[in-house]
């Protein structure tokens, strides 16, 4: 009798091991998903498998950081190469888009050459509009007020903008005077021209310092201000 009970629960045992196998084969599932297989899974092994585990992630999250610094800093690199800024103002904007006017351009400066005055003299360097002259991003020109009102700004290809500051004698109608330092600076850079310019805003009729000291500190503009006072 004790036999048949031992092979008969030898058999069972057989039978659901045969079963369980099969069963993975076919689901996937291990016989410790089972509940008392997890119960002695998780009382037993787990801690050592998550420990293993986390230390597997810490390995994996330091590598990925490593390899995250190295994409950085590739990209930077790239970055810096690759990406190109205008060369000058006339290719950073669509001029076409602003009202446009044939003029004859010359050059002047504040000496007594252009002006009668000496340095010494109180108005010195001081245009009609009561702001110095100067050579910058926007550079003060003259023109003839009842074209361009003190205060316009344009855009003259090859000079840069020009704030309409002053006035003179011989600038009427269509024609303007563009601010250089010096003499040879006029001679050197650009002389007498016909050009097209832009006109990017009509003028009231006043201009301060500080509308013209805002105008050359925008920020967004810095990287053609310094081409032009470095030129």
């Amino acid at each position: 009798m004790l036999k048949k009970t031992m092979k008969r629960m030898l058999m069972t045992c057989m039978f659901i091991a045969a079963l369980l196998t099969t069963f993975q084969s076919i689901s996937g599932v291990e016989a410790k998903d089972f509940s008392i297989w997890s119960w002695y899974y998780n009382k037993f092994h787990k801690p050592q498998a998550i420990e293993k585990n986390y230390d597997h992630k810490i390995k994996k999250i330091a590598l990925g950081k490593k390899a995250l610094s190295r994409y950085t800093t590739g990209q930077k690199a790239i970055s810096s190469e690759s990406v190109e800024m205008p060369l000058k103002l006339e290719d950073a904007f669509d001029w076409s888009k602003y009202p446009s006017r044939k003029v004859i351009a010359t050059g002047y400066t504040a000496g007594y050459e252009s002006t009668g005055k000496h340095e010494g003299h109180p108005e010195y360097g001081i245009t009609y509009s009561g702001v110095r002259v100067k050579r910058d991003l926007y550079s003060t020109v003259a023109a003839d007020l009842s074209v361009f009102p003190i205060g316009t700004i344009l855009f003259i290809p090859d000079y840069g903008y020009g704030v309409v500051a002053d006035k003179g004698g011989a600038i009427k109608g269509n024609k303007i005077d563009l601010y250089y330092e010096t003499v040879e600076d006029v001679y050197r850079e650009w002389g007498k021209r016909e050009v097209v310019v832009y006109v990017v805003k009509k003028g009231d009729g006043s201009l301060t310092e500080e509308e013209l000291k805002r105008l050359n500190e925008d920020k967004s503009m810095q990287v053609f201000r310094q081409q032009i006072i470095k030129g």
